[in-house]
């Protein structure tokens, strides 16, 4: 089940119902105190209930009211809901989903009561019917009388099925009247529908900004617990057979985290060992990263702590990369610039990201400064602001929110620039830098398109906030430009016009069509099938994204067959797909596959272009 957004109603300072759509990467960005935490922790309190609890507290001062509710819609549901032995169901045979198909799960906590409790309830287009919108509450007994009463014929029907005689009744009833309801899992199949829900929830992971201070502080146990619980959650059906194979797992994320923290600290990384305290039980193995003479970690300062915390992502980025891990898992990030020197913040945002682009990853963090935010995609920012009453609200990314966002955080362009880089969009700033890294090891003249303060980048179809500023800023900068536009068309290339347009100008600004389809033709077989598991290969005009967003469908063993899904699941699997082919697919080519697959050298030429145009 993936996350696909969160409601928060009456919870601290968000009185009127808040919703936070959930992406891949969701950077939730706003000024100190104005409620971006909130979010975070309502989510915990919705999965765990173990760092944050709900507290009477909780509801909204400026509210009547008492009653806090914290919402999480999913997608990508279980094919099938095991609530009967006799008969499989669905979600959507039990009217438990909307009429997007997805599953709202709504947790109600009345804050009248010292210790608030937790009350569930599925939001949903349901039955309203008489007689249709209570079945879940009922046991055997009640349907079978139920059925009667109504009139149903049985005959055919297995009485002992709870399923089917849910069914029955619903096709004798015709007109069910849905409406959007809430239907409470708390008793008989109810209870059975959310204790198997509670078996499909990704595991939620939480790492706030400022942790109390004492032995095995959760702010360096906690990465090495969700690795654990990800592997044992990951392999349930074969825990006993495979308990080494968990402890094994869990040993080698420590293992990386140490390796990625020996590039940057050697000396930290030779005092730590990884070290299991205790013999493993089935309700959790406790593996801890300890120090020279089992000092506590929690002892060093808070910048120790969480350079460590940041070698785990580094660590758990490579680990998905390279493995097949099916268990989803949310990663939740509270403030990770903290005590941490710009360059390594800007080595922890470029891991998050690419553990974002695991298909089984979702990452959420907070942040304030500007450096940080200026690298998250578009799509990626909600804005917290408050509006005139002093309410927090929450904006969806977009060139207006952007607007708001520089002038709340105060990001600047740099005004060192001497050329600009006109590409479509984010995926191919990540092919471009990605290429040049590889090709600057055998060309040492190439600049660093990465990191080069000469180079302002315009994302003509998206990008990040720093490239919507500098977007902003170069419309009067009359900077040398170059252009890298995809062909799409071998006929008639899209941007042949403007492509001409800027070669014709005379002030030293050049523009380039690719001789292939678009940037992923340029990947080379090898690296695909390599990620995929299976073999793939792709001519230089067929579409890349395509044939690898239908293949990721067949290995996920959906029964949906890839031609008959509409046309905006299609296409927002191969958004997913051009990211990730872009970023993780590229990431293993060698130079040699590049250059093979660059037969004729346009990529060097292009860089060889923009290193020509900078002093």
């Amino acid at each position: 089940m993936k996350l696909k957004a969160i409601r928060i109603s009456n919870f601290r300072s968000y009185y009127e119902t808040t919703t936070v759509d959930v992406d891949d990467l969701t950077a939730i960005i706003g000024r100190n105190d104005v409620g971006k935490s909130s979010i975070l922790e309502a989510l915990e309190v919705f999965f765990n209930s173990q760092i944050i609890k709900i507290e009477q507290g909780d509801s909204c001062v400026h509210s009547d009211s008492k009653i806090v509710e914290i919402s999480c819609v999913f997608s990508e549901l279980p094919n099938a809901l095991t609530i009967d032995a006799r008969a499989e169901t669905t979600f959507a045979d039990e009217f438990l989903t909307s009429t997007d198909d997805e599953l709202e799960i709504v947790k109600r906590y009345d804050c009248n009561l010292k210790t608030p409790k937790e009350e569930v309830f599925a939001k949903a287009s349901h039955p309203t019917v008489e007689g249709a919108a209570d079945l879940l509450l009922l046991k055997n007994p009640q349907l079978k009388e139920r059925a009667v009463n109504l009139g149903v014929d049985l005959t055919g029907i297995d009485q002992r099925s709870n399923v089917s005689l849910r069914q029955a009744i619903r096709n004798h009833l015709g007109d069910l009247a849905l409406a959007e309801s809430l239907i409470p899992l708390k008793e008989d199949d109810g209870k059975k529908v959310w204790e198997q829900i509670q078996k499909s929830l990704p595991i939620f992971a939480l790492f706030q900004a400022d942790r109390p201070s004492k032995d095995d502080d959760p702010e360096v146990s906690d990465p090495m617990k969700i690795a654990v619980q990800a592997a044992v959650k990951d392999i349930a059906a074969e825990l006993e057979a495979i308990k080494e194979k968990v402890q094994a797992s869990a040993m080698e994320v420590a293992r990386r985290t140490i390796e990625k923290l020996a590039e940057m600290d050697p000396n930290l990384a030779n005092q730590l060992t990884p070290t299991f305290k205790a013999e493993p039980k089935w309700d959790g193995f406790k593996l801890s990263l300890s120090g020279d003479d089992d000092i506590p970690i929690n002892k060093r300062g808070s910048g120790v702590r969480r350079l460590i915390l940041l070698n785990f992502f580094r660590a758990e980025a490579e680990r998905r990369r390279e493995t097949c891990v099916s268990q989803r898992v949310i990663y939740a990030i509270e403030e990770p610039e903290s005590s941490q020197h710009p360059d390594n913040q800007v080595m922890l945002i470029k891991s998050l990201l690419d553990l974002s682009n695991d298909p089984n990853t979702q990452v959420l963090l907070t942040t304030h400064v500007p450096s940080v935010a200026a690298q998250i995609p578009i799509e990626s920012v909600r804005l917290v602001v408050r509006n005139a009453d002093n309410r927090p609200i929450v904006e969806a990314g977009s060139d207006a929110t952007y607007e708001k966002a520089v002038e709340s955080l105060g990001v600047l362009p740099d005004k060192r620039a001497q050329l600009a880089i006109y590409l479509e969009g984010p995926n191919d700033y990540e092919f471009l830098i990605r290429a040049c890294t590889k090709l600057k090891a055998t060309d040492d003249t190439l600049i660093n398109l990465e990191t080069d303060h000469r180079i302002a980048w315009v994302i003509t179809g998206g990008g990040n906030l720093k490239h919507w500023v500098e977007k902003q800023y170069l419309a009067t900068a009359q900077l040398v430009e170059v252009h890298i536009y995809d062909s799409d068309d071998q006929a008639n290339p899209k941007y042949q016009k403007q492509v001409d347009e800027v070669n014709n100008r005379g002030d030293g600004s050049i523009a380039f069509l690719t001789r292939k389809r678009e940037l992923e033709n340029y990947i080379h077989p090898n690296a695909v099938s390599a990620e995929l598991g299976v073999a793939m290969t792709h001519t230089d005009w067929c579409d890349v994204p395509s044939l690898f967003a239908e293949q990721v469908h067949i290995a996920s063993g959906s029964p949906n067959d890839w031609n008959k899904l509409d046309d905006d699941t299609q296409g927002s699997k191969e958004s997913r797909a051009k990211k990730r082919l872009n970023t993780t697919v590229l990431d293993r080519m060698t130079v040699t596959e590049l250059d093979q697959q660059d037969g004729t050298g346009e990529i060097r030429s292009w860089l060889e272009a923009i290193r020509d145009r900078v002093n």
